[in-house]
C-alpha cells in the first residue's frame, strides 16, 4: 500500500485532470496511473461495490491485486468526471435539435444516479469543474453548464477522435460561452437579413409560379445565413475560392442569395424560354452550375463556383472534390486551404448513397485530398415519401462521417444563431486541422418532395405539425424584438424591400425572349472553342521533334545513380533503352510514356489515377519506380526539363464511381492537364455508370460544359471469363451522339501516342474513351518505330498496307486486338485475297474514309465486319446506326449471349476460333445452331 500512499496527499484537481486525460486517451498517461484508473473503471462498471472499490471502506483494488485507500472525496471527483465524459460522449442523444418532432428516447440517460451520484451531491463543490472551464464548482452548476454545452440546440459528436490535440481544441471551443452564439446586434441583424432573403425568395416563387417544381428550401432556410457566414469568415482566413456542390433542394435560393445569380435569370428559366444557343439542349433550372466573383463585407474578392449536378443524388460531391483539387494544384500548390469545398447533402441521400462513403474515404489520400471539406446536411427527416426510420439503420444520417473520425454537429435548424455558430466551428476546424467536418441541420420540408406533391398521404401527423409551425425568420424576429434589437415593423420593411427588388427583376426578365446560359468556370476555359462533329474530324498536328523525343527517351530509360532498384526494374528500364536507341521497336508502354513526356515538355500537365495505375494492372507501365531498400518513389517523367508540366499518378482506392467523378471534376477545372482515369479491367468501369451517363456523355449538351477526361478501359477476349474480357464497348457507343465524345480502339503504340497528344493539342476538349489492350502490351507485332511518332499523326482508319488490291476478294473491317488474331490466321492460311482494315476511331465514325477504302478494293465481293464480342455487344449495332453501307456487311461475331464471355477457357477459345473461321470461310457461319432433338 505504501506505493500508493500519495493518493491521500495529492490535490483532487490533479487527479481530475489526470483522469480526464485517461478517459480521452488512455495511452497518454503514465502506466501506473493507467493501471489505477483501469481498476477504478472496473469498479464503476460494477457499481463500485462489487469489484474494485469498496464504498464502505474506500479501498480500491488495482489490476495487480494491490489495494489502495481512495478518499471518498476522490471517488466522487472521479464519478463527476465520468458524468462529464458521459455528456461529451452521449449528450448529443439528449439535445433539443428537432423542431417538429419529439426526439427518440435513448438509455441509459445522463441522470446523475447512473454515475454513482445523488441529489445530496448537487451542492458539493468539485474540482472537476475545471475540466469544462468553470473552475471548482458545485455539481448543480457543472450539470447546468454541461446541459448548455451538449444538450441544447447543438449536439456534438467527437469523442471517437483519436487525436488529443483535436479533441482538446474542440472542447476548448465548446466551453467558450457554453457552446452558444455571442453575436452583437449588427451581426444579428445581418443574420436576420439573410434569413429574410431565404424565406421571402421562396414565398415570392410560390406565389408567382404556382405549382412549378422548385424544390423549396422552406423548413431549412437557415442554410442561407450558415453558408453566408462561412463565406464571409473564410475570406478573412485566407480562402480565395469556394467550390460548392448540392442537389436540387434549396439550390435556387443558394444561387440567388449566396452566389449572386440574378433573379431575373432564374425567372427566365421558370418561364420556360428557349435558349439562345442552338447546339445546346439545356437542363432544368435547379441543375445548372454557376460561377461568380463575390466581394465580402470586408472587401475581399472571392471566386465562387457551384457545380452543375444531375438528379442522381450525391454524385456531385465527387466532382466538387476533383474541381477543388485541380484549383489547388493550379493556383495554390503550397496551401490547399485557400480553396474550400462545401458539399450540401440531403439526409436520405447521404445515408443511402454509397458514393458518400467513397468520397469520405478519399479525404486523406494523397491523390484526392483537398485539405478538408465542410459537409452540410439539409435534414428534412424524410426522403421523398420515406420516413427516416425506414431510410437508414444508423442513428444519424451523418454516421458516415465517423469513418474518418470527423466531428459531427447536429443543429436545430429553427435556431439560426446556433446554426451560424456551428457553421463557424466547422470552418475554423477545417482551416486549423485540414480535415472534413459535418453539419447536420435538422429541419423539415414544408411541402412534398416537390411543390405539387401531397405529403399528407404518407406523413399526415408530421405535416399537421408542420402546417402550424412558424418559419425560422419569424421565430428569430420574435427573439430579436424581445432583446430590443429590432422593432415590430423591421421584418415587414425588410421583406417588402427584398420582394420589390424581385418584382423589378421579374419585369426585366419578361422583356427578354430567350435564356442565355452563363458558362461555368469561364476563366479556366478562355481560349477554347465549341466545335461540331465534323470539326472533330479535322487533322490535328501531333508530330514531335525527334531530338526532343530522344532526350525524353533518355530520361525515362535512365535510373538515378546511387540508388538500388530491383533487378527486374533495372532490366525493364534497360530493355526500354534498347528498344528506343537500338531496335527502333517501341512497345505499348514506351508509346504511352513518350506521349506523356512530350506533352509535359510542352508545358501541359498529366494526371492519371485509378486502381494500380502506377505499375499498371498488367505490369506494363511502371511510371513509378521504387528504390529497393527505402521504397522511395522515383517518377522519371518529372525530370524531363526545367519548365515542364507536372506529372502526377496515383493508385486510387478500390472505387470506380467516386474516383471517376473526382477525375471528371479535375478535368473540368484543368483543361490544360491531360487527366486520365484507367480501369483495372474495362469491365469494372460500369461501377461508374452514373458518371458516364450523366456527366461524361451528356454534360456538354445539358450544361455547355467541355471536358477532356480520358478513360482507358482494358478490353479484349483472352479466355479470362465474363468479368475480364469486355469493357462493354456497345454501351459507350450507344451514348455517342453528334459531337459529345471520342471513342477509340487503337492497335499500335504510335497511334496511341498521337491519340493522347491530339487530346491536348486541339483547341477544344471532348471526353475520350479508349479501349486499351492487354495481350498487345507485349505482342511482338504491336510495335512502332520512332519515325511513326515524330512524323505521323493519329490514324482514324488503318488500311492494309500489305494487301495487293487487285487480288483482294474479301475486305474485312475490324477494331482493336482482334486484328492481330485475324492477321495470325491469314498468315497461317496464306490468304492473299483477304485485306484487314482497322477502324481505330469508332466515334465520330470516319465514314468517308471507310467508303473510300471500300471503293479502292474494286474486286471485292465479300464485305465483312468482324468482332470478337457477341453479336448483341461490340461495335456492330453502332455501325448499323452510323454507317450507311453497314447493310452490305457479312457479320462475323460470337452468337447472341447475355454474358460477355464464357467462364471456361476451352469454350471461350472454341467460340473465338469459330468467329475467325467464319471470317475466312463464309460457309462456316457460327450463328447457325445445330438442330435440337426433342
Amino acid at each position: 500500500m505504501d506505493k500508493y500512499s500519495f493518493l491521500n496527499a495529492a490535490h483532487t484537481s490533479f487527479f481530475a485532470d489526470m483522469y480526464n486525460k485517461y478517459l480521452a486517451h488512455p495511452d497518454s498517461v503514465e502506466p501506473s496511473w493507467r493501471a489505477f484508473f483501469q481498476g477504478f473503471d472496473f469498479g464503476m462498471e460494477s457499481a463500485l461495490d462489487e469489484i474494485g472499490v469498496d464504498t464502505a471502506t474506500g479501498m480500491a483494488v488495482l489490476p495487480t491485486g494491490q489495494t489502495v485507500e481512495m478518499p471518498e472525496t476522490l471517488q466522487k471527483e472521479f464519478q463527476v468526471i465520468r458524468l462529464i465524459d458521459g455528456y461529451r460522449s452521449r449528450g448529443h442523444l439528449f439535445t433539443k435539435t428537432n423542431p417538429v418532432r419529439e426526439r427518440r428516447k435513448y438509455s441509459p440517460t445522463l441522470d446523475i444516479e447512473n454515475f454513482g451520484l445523488t441529489e445530496a451531491d448537487l451542492d458539493t463543490v468539485f474540482s472537476a469543474g475545471e475540466i469544462i472551464g468553470i473552475g471548482s464548482n458545485t455539481l448543480k452548476k457543472i450539470i447546468g453548464h454541461l446541459q448548455e454545452i451538449y444538450c441544447d440546440a447543438i449536439g456534438v459528436e467527437y469523442m471517437y477522435i483519436r487525436s488529443p490535440e483535436r479533441v482538446k481544441w474542440i472542447q476548448d471551443w465548446l466551453n467558450k460561452n457554453d457552446n452558444h452564439a455571442n453575436f452583437d446586434a449588427s451581426e444579428k441583424r445581418h443574420i436576420l437579413k439573410k434569413l429574410n432573403q431565404a424565406v421571402s425568395f421562396e414565398g415570392f416563387l410560390h406565389t408567382k409560379y404556382v405549382g412549378q417544381k422548385r424544390f423549396s428550401l422552406e423548413g431549412n432556410e437557415s442554410l442561407i445565413p450558415a453558408v453566408d457566414a462561412i463565406v464571409e469568415r473564410a475570406s478573412t482566413l485566407g480562402v480565395k475560392q469556394f467550390v460548392m456542390g448540392m442537389a436540387h433542394r434549396g439550390r435556387l435560393n443558394v444561387l440567388t442569395n449566396i452566389f449572386g445569380k440574378a433573379a431575373k435569370d432564374i425567372f427566365s428559366e421558370f418561364d420556360g424560354k428557349d435558349y439562345e444557343q442552338e447546339v445546346f439542349d439545356g437542363d432544368v433550372k435547379y441543375h445548372l452550375g454557376w460561377t461568380s466573383t463575390r466581394s465580402s463585407d470586408n472587401g475581399n474578392k472571392i471566386n465562387m463556383n457551384i457545380a452543375p449536378n444531375p438528379s442522381h443524388l450525391e454524385t456531385v460531391g465527387a466532382v466538387v472534390e476533383g474541381i477543388s483539387r485541380a484549383k489547388q494544384d493550379a493556383h495554390f500548390p503550397d496551401d490547399f486551404s485557400k480553396v474550400l469545398p462545401i458539399v450540401v447533402h440531403g439526409d436520405a441521400a447521404i445515408a443511402g448513397q454509397g458514393i458518400a462513403y467513397e468520397v469520405v474515404q478519399m479525404a486523406n489520400l494523397d491523390g484526392y485530398r483537398t485539405n478538408g471539406t465542410i459537409h452540410i446536411v439539409v435534414n428534412n427527416q424524410i426522403g421523398f415519401t420515406t420516413n427516416y426510420l425506414d431510410g437508414r439503420s444508423s442513428t444519424y444520417c451523418t454516421d458516415v462521417g465517423k469513418v474518418t473520425l470527423c466531428p459531427v454537429l447536429h443543429v436545430n435548424a429553427d435556431d439560426v444563431e446556433s446554426v451560424v455558430h456551428a457553421s463557424l466551428f466547422a470552418l475554423e476546424y477545417r482551416m486549423r486541422f485540414k480535415r472534413d467536418v459535418f453539419l447536420d441541420l435538422l429541419g423539415y420540408r414544408k411541402y412534398g418532395h416537390n411543390e405539387g406533391d401531397e405529403p399528407r398521404f404518407t406523413q399526415p401527423k408530421l405535416y399537421k405539425a408542420i402546417a402550424k409551425h412558424k418559419n425560422p425568420r419569424d421565430i428569430y424576429a420574435e427573439k430579436l424584438i424581445a432583446e430590443g434589437i429590432i422593432d415590430e415593423d423591421y421584418v415587414s420593411k425588410l421583406e417588402q424591400e427584398y420582394k420589390s427588388s424581385l418584382e423589378e427583376e421579374l419585369e426585366d426578365s419578361r422583356k427578354e425572349e430567350k435564356t442565355e446560359i452563363t458558362p461555368f468556370m469561364a476563366d479556366e476555359w478562355s481560349g477554347f472553342e465549341n466545335v461540331r462533329e465534323w470539326e472533330m474530324m479535322d487533322v490535328v498536328d501531333t508530330s514531335y521533334n525527334r531530338k526532343k523525343l530522344d532526350r525524353i527517351a533518355k530520361t525515362i530509360t535512365s535510373l538515378p545513380e546511387g540508388k538500388k532498384f530491383l533487378r527486374k526494374v533495372e532490366k525493364l528500364v534497360g530493355d526500354r533503352k534498347k528498344m528506343y536507341f537500338e531496335s527502333d521497336k517501341l512497345d505499348w508502354a514506351m508509346g504511352e510514356l513518350l506521349a506523356y513526356g512530350s506533352l509535359l515538355e510542352e508545358g501541359f500537365g498529366v494526371r492519371m489515377s485509378g486502381q494500380d495505375v502506377e505499375r499498371g494492372t498488367f505490369s506494363h507501365r511502371h511510371a513509378v519506380m521504387k528504390v529497393e531498400e527505402s521504397e522511395e518513389e522515383v517518377l522519371l517523367l518529372n525530370h524531363i526539363s526545367k519548365d515542364q508540366g507536372l506529372f502526377q499518378i496515383y493508385n486510387s482506392l478500390l472505387s470506380e464511381y467516386a474516383v471517376v467523378g473526382f477525375d471528371y471534376g479535375y478535368a473540368m477545372a484543368s483543361p490544360n492537364t491531360l487527366t486520365i482515369w484507367e480501369a483495372q479491367f474495362g469491365d469494372f468501369s460500369n461501377g461508374a455508370q452514373i458518371m458516364i451517363d450523366q456527366y461524361i456523355s451528356a454534360a456538354e449538351d445539358k450544361w455547355k460544359l467541355q471536358n477532356g477526361l480520358v478513360m482507358l478501359l482494358p478490353h479484349g477476349y483472352e479466355g479470362q471469363g465474363a468479368e475480364h474480357s469486355s469493357a462493354r464497348m456497345e454501351r459507350y457507343l450507344q451514348l455517342c451522339a453528334r459531337d459529345n465524345m471520342y471513342v477509340a480502339d487503337v492497335t499500335t503504340p504510335a497511334n496511341m501516342f498521337h491519340l493522347l497528344r491530339r487530346q491536348m493539342k486541339s483547341n477544344f476538349r471532348k471526353p475520350l474513351i479508349v479501349f486499351t489492350p492487354k495481350s498487345l502490351l507485349r505482342h511482338p507485332k504491336a510495335v512502332s518505330g520512332i519515325e511513326e511518332m515524330t512524323e505521323g499523326r493519329f490514324m482514324e482508319v488503318i488500311d492494309d498496307e500489305t494487301a495487293k488490291v487487285e487480288k483482294v476478294k474479301s475486305l474485312v473491317f475490324c477494331t482493336g486486338k482482334f486484328y492481330y488474331d485475324l492477321l495470325a490466321e491469314r498468315e497461317e492460311l496464306s490468304r492473299d485475297d483477304v485485306a484487314l482494315v482497322r477502324i481505330e476511331q469508332l466515334f465520330p465514325l470516319p465514314s468517308e474514309q471507310l467508303k473510300a477504302i471500300i471503293k479502292k478494293y474494286k474486286k471485292v465481293d465479300d464485305l465483312v465486319w468482324a468482332q470478337e464480342e457477341p453479336r448483341n455487344m461490340g461495335a456492330w449495332s453502332h455501325l448499323m446506326m452510323h454507317f450507311s453501307d453497314a447493310h452490305k456487311f457479312r457479320v462475323a461475331s460470337r452468337r447472341f449471349y447475355a454474358s460477355p464471355a464464357a467462364g471456361s477457357s476451352v469454350r471461350s477459345k472454341m467460340r473465338h476460333q469459330q468467329v475467325i473461321d467464319y471470317v475466312f470461310d463464309k460457309n462456316k457461319d457460327n450463328m447457325t445452331r445445330p438442330a435440337v432433338k426433342k
